[in-house]
């Protein structure tokens, strides 16, 4: 794994909400994803083909997460990062849901859940890891516009 930050229940997140304050705060997709730490489905999300150069914001806290410029084509439904703007910007968790072993991303600010990271696939980026996100765990500020 990376330089990221690990296991946030060591830490608590700069963000909290109670779970009300949560669902008032987001649509119930929302909620069900950032909150709940559920999945939207392949190739319907607004960032998973976009090219707009900006920055990515944590949809529940704003929090900056990702850059366009570490954005690449993976074709696998989702948008995709090879590394996050900034080394606290997200925590990594391991996940053992659905019988399988797999790293959690989750806001280093908000700890709502983002997607997961995936290494040695054989991606021609920097980092051999693919941060398979959410589109609607982000909004995208769009930059030189």
């Amino acid at each position: 794994m990376s330089s990221q930050q690990q296991d946030p229940t060591q830490s608590a997140p700069k963000v909290a909400l109670s779970d009300s304050e949560w669902r008032e705060k987001l649509t119930p997709e929302e909620y069900a994803v950032l909150r709940q730490a559920g999945t939207e489905r392949p190739f319907v999300g607004e960032y998973t083909d976009t090219k707009t150069e900006g920055v990515y914001h944590c949809r529940a806290c704003g929090a900056e997460l990702f850059r366009s410029t570490e954005k690449f084509e993976s074709h696998c439904g989702w948008p995709s990062f090879f590394d996050p703007a900034d080394s606290d910007a997200v925590v990594l968790r391991e996940d053992t849901s659905l019988g399988m072993r797999r790293v959690e991303v989750v806001c280093g600010t908000c700890h709502s859940h983002l997607g997961h990271v995936f290494e040695g696939e054989g991606y021609p980026t920097p980092t051999d890891q693919r941060y398979c996100i959410n589109s609607i765990s982000l909004t995208l500020e769009p930059t030189g516009e």
